[in-house]
């Protein structure tokens, strides 16, 4: 399953050649993963009330092209596998389907001791 999130780049998003300043990706691939967790079910504040929260773990990310002020783009984010206290998606940031931007992500799920804990029950069964 693939999830689409639209970005458009706005002026804050940019450098001084109005180029997407490198850093923004990654807010751009969290706030479509926080809309892909939305999307299946997951409640992130009820997560957190209970003691657990996401945290990437490793990212491995390509800067392909550059994307510039007011262009609208494209995350699409899928799993790539799991397991039962980790997550690893694949997203990619594109422009009229071009690829742009592309990561693997590891994300954890932890307790408040920052111990690793097992996934939500509502993310496994969103997945499955």
């Amino acid at each position: 399953m693939t999830h689409q999130f639209p970005v458009r780049v706005y002026y804050e998003d940019t450098d001084l050649a109005g180029i997407v300043y490198y850093a923004n990706y990654l807010k751009f691939i969290e706030r479509a993963r926080s809309e892909w967790l939305r999307g299946i079910g997951v409640d992130q504040v009820a997560m957190k009330a209970e003691g657990v929260v996401f945290a990437v773990r490793r990212i491995e990310a390509d800067y392909l092209s550059p994307a510039r002020f007011d262009d609208l783009l494209a995350v699409a984010s899928r799993v790539h596998s799991m397991t039962p206290a980790r997550v690893v998606m694949d997203q990619r940031v594109t422009r009229a389907g071009a690829a742009l931007f592309v990561a693997r992500v590891t994300l954890v799920a932890i307790g408040a001791g920052g111990r690793p804990v097992r996934l939500p029950r509502a993310l496994a069964a969103g997945l499955g």
